[in-house]
C-alpha cells in the first residue's frame, strides 16, 4: 500500500515500543496531554468492584442471586469481573505470551500490517490513529477480526509462529463465553436471547491486543483516553493493573488485578438495546513508570450492517425511545472522521429530550 510506504519512508511512524527501546528519558511532546486531561496521580480510590462467580449460574439454588448481582453491576457500572468461567488459565496465559512475542518483534517485521484504515480486517498501529490524533497515546496495538475464525485466521500475523494457534484458541474460548454472558444479560433485562440468536452467531468479534510499555512520565499521558466501546460486550484479559472506570459521579475507579478473571464491559449496543437502563462503561488506561502492561480485548458486536435500536419491550409512554438506530458500520464511519477522545459515538445517536 502506498500509504504504508510513505509512512515508513518519511519516518512519520514511530511505535511506543520503539521509543521504549530508545530509552527516551521523557515522553515526546506529542504525547503530553493538556493538564485537565491528565490522570490524577493522587487518585487511589479504595473500591470494591463486583467479582462474580458465574459457575453459580448452573446451580438452581444460587442462580437467582447471581442474576441479581449481574443486573446490579450492569445498572450501576456497566462492568463486572467474572471468575470460574471455564476457560483454563493456560489458554489465557498463552494468549498473553503470543502478544508479548508479537510486540517484541522488530518494527520491520510488524510494518507490513501497519494501517490507519479502520475497515481493514488486520491492523497494526500506535495511539488511536497516529496519522490524525492531535495528541498521541502511549499504546501499540494489533487488531483483527476473529469470528468465525476460519474466515479470518489466515490473515493474522504469521510471526511469531505460535501466534495463530495460541490466539486462535483464546479467541474461540472467549467467543463461547460471550454467548453465555449475552444470554444472561438479556435475561436480566427481560429479553429473550433466542430473538437475537442468529444476529449474535453472525456478529463480529474483533480482537484488540494492546501493549502499554513502561512510561518515563506516566503523569503526563494516558494509554487510552476516556471512551466506551461500540458493541454489545467487551471481554478483557490483562497482565496487570492500569484500567480505570468512571462511575455515575464521574469519579475514576481503579480496577484491581484479579488473577484468572475476565473483565466484562457493556458497550453502546447494550445501552441502546436496553433504552438506557444499562449504560456502556466509560474507561481509560493509566500507565506505569516501571511496568509494561498487556491487555487482550475481545470486542463483540452484532453484524456489520445490522441496525440496533431500543428493544420494543423496553419502550413505552413512560420510557420513550432515547436513541436512534445505529450499526457497527455507522460506528466505523464515525471514527473515520471523528476523534473519540473529543466526543463519544453514543452521544451522536442520543435523541434530544
Amino acid at each position: 500500500m502506498e500509504g504504508k510506504k510513505s509512512e515508513c519512508s518519511d519516518n512519520s511512524f514511530t511505535s511506543v515500543m520503539t521509543l521504549t527501546k530508545m530509552q527516551v528519558p521523557r515522553v515526546p511532546q506529542r504525547y503530553v496531554l493538556p493538564p485537565s486531561q491528565r490522570p490524577n496521580p493522587m487518585l487511589h480510590l479504595a473500591t470494591t468492584l463486583p467479582v462474580i462467580d458465574i459457575s453459580a449460574l448452573h446451580h438452581p439454588s444460587q442462580r437467582s442471586l447471581t442474576l441479581d448481582k449481574i443486573q446490579s453491576a450492569c445498572k450501576e457500572l456497566g462492568f463486572f469481573q467474572v471468575v470460574n468461567h471455564g476457560i483454563p488459565l493456560c489458554i489465557m496465559n498463552d494468549a498473553l505470551a503470543a502478544a508479548t512475542e508479537f510486540f517484541n518483534l522488530s518494527l520491520e517485521e510488524k510494518i507490513p500490517l501497519l494501517s490507519d484504515n479502520v475497515h481493514n480486517p488486520v491492523r497494526y498501529g500506535t495511539s488511536l490513529n497516529h496519522a490524525s490524533d492531535k495528541v498521541h497515546y502511549w499504546r501499540d496495538f494489533i487488531k483483527h477480526y476473529s469470528h468465525p475464525i476460519s474466515d479470518w485466521i489466515h490473515l493474522w500475523p504469521s510471526n511469531p509462529p505460535s501466534y495463530k494457534d495460541k490466539m486462535g484458541n483464546y479467541a474461540e474460548a472467549v467467543q463461547a463465553l460471550q454467548k453465555q454472558l449475552m444470554k444472561v444479560i438479556l435475561e436480566t433485562l427481560g429479553l429473550n436471547f433466542d430473538n437475537l440468536h442468529n444476529e449474535n452467531e453472525e456478529g463480529n468479534q474483533l480482537m484488540a491486543i494492546n501493549c502499554y510499555p513502561a512510561c518515563p512520565e506516566p503523569d503526563l499521558t494516558l494509554g487510552m483516553p476516556p471512551h466506551s466501546d461500540y458493541g454489545t460486550l467487551t471481554i478483557l484479559h490483562q497482565s496487570g493493573p492500569g484500567l480505570q472506570l468512571q462511575d455515575n459521579n464521574k469519579n475514576w475507579l481503579s480496577v484491581p488485578f484479579v488473577e484468572g478473571a475476565f473483565m466484562v464491559q457493556l458497550g453502546d449496543q447494550i445501552e441502546v438495546m436496553s433504552n438506557g437502563k444499562y449504560k456502556s462503561v466509560v474507561r481509560q488506561v493509566t500507565l506505569s513508570a516501571e511496568n509494561k502492561r498487556l491487555s487482550i480485548a475481545s470486542l463483540h458486536s452484532l453484524p456489520l450492517n445490522k441496525k440496533i435500536g431500543p428493544a420494543p419491550e423496553l419502550v413505552n409512554e413512560q420510557h420513550p425511545a432515547s436513541y436512534n438506530e445505529f450499526s457497527f458500520r455507522d460506528f466505523l464511519d464515525y471514527i473515520s472522521s471523528n476523534n473519540i477522545a473529543d466526543r463519544r459515538f453514543i452521544d451522536s445517536i442520543k435523541k434530544s429530550a
